[in-house]
């Protein structure tokens, strides 16, 4: 290969990273571990406004610092398969750090169950309740099925209650959930099955969908193998694992993460043993 050849190659790779996140930063692995170095977290849009929050007492807790880039978890995941320098990927879903997994993209034993995810109904013209989904609309926003976790459980609920077939050619389909919360919110639809996180962070009443009428909406981490801030991950993840954590991400309008309790108790043990070994004497 030519230099010159050489040149454009790099040229093109450093563009398609900045098409594809342009809040990605290149930090130098020099003293990667440190706490001054930035931890970059991937993590999905639905979750972000919860984890900003939380990671205020993470940072007073560990003096580690964090970069956040959010997206969906669709785009992310295409990031980290090409090769973005994300440390940990906080997904909407189970089904793609599952893939990352089986690429042999993330650390050994590190993909865990952060949150469980609720839907609910969402009118910004009345208060919703449940059975205002036998009330067949003109038009309904649910987040696209094929490729958003929360799209999927509005399907599922549908079909569940016996309507899909009536819904289909009144839905809006949206990119993600988040888009979807704000065509209902900004009242482009008159109603739509959202995120009951939005909900809650943003003070608006809507009806939650019982558990049952869809498949558990698992939110998964997972620790990127190739991270030079390894530590400083384990760390977040036992963060988010701990139950003091998992107590305030259920009073953002998740759903009781029952799927490894076990693992959270152990999350905080290693979150203790880290703040003593920090504490001044």
């Amino acid at each position: 290969m030519t230099l010159s050849k050489h040149y454009s190659l790099l040229l093109i790779i450093s563009l398609l990273f900045l098409s594809m996140g342009s809040n990605i930063s290149f930090a130098s692995t020099h003293n990667s571990n440190s706490i001054n170095t930035p931890l970059r977290i991937a993590v999905a849009s639905n979750f972000t406004p919860a984890l900003k929050e939380l990671l205020v007492e993470f940072h007073q807790k560990t003096q580690i610092k964090t970069q956040i880039i959010s997206g969906a978890s669709g785009a992310l995941f295409l990031q980290i398969r090409h090769g973005a320098p994300f440390d940990i990927f906080i997904s909407a879903d189970s089904a793609r750090p599952k893939q990352l997994e089986q690429q042999n993209l993330i650390l050994s034993n590190s993909r865990k169950t952060y949150a469980v995810g609720q839907l609910a109904l969402l009118s910004m013209n009345k208060t919703a309740e449940l059975s205002d989904l036998t009330k067949i609309p003109t038009h309904f926003a649910i987040a696209n099925p094929d490729t958003a976790p929360y799209g999927k459980a509005a399907k599922q609920t549908l079909q569940h209650l016996g309507l899909w077939q009536q819904y289909q050619k009144r839905l809006i389909i949206g990119i993600n959930i988040n888009q979807t919360f704000t065509q209902v919110r900004s009242q482009a639809v008159n109603s739509g099955l959202v995120s009951n996180s939005q909900l809650v962070i943003n003070k608006l009443t809507g009806a939650v969908i019982p558990n049952n009428y869809h498949q558990p909406i698992q939110q998964q981490l997972a620790i990127m193998k190739k991270s030079k801030s390894i530590n400083n991950a384990k760390q977040l993840s036992a963060f988010l694992l701990s139950p003091s954590t998992q107590k305030k991400i259920v009073s953002y309008g998740y759903a009781n993460n029952t799927f490894s309790p076990q693992l959270n108790q152990e999350a905080n043990q290693q979150l203790n043993q880290h703040e003593k070994s920090h504490a001044k004497p």
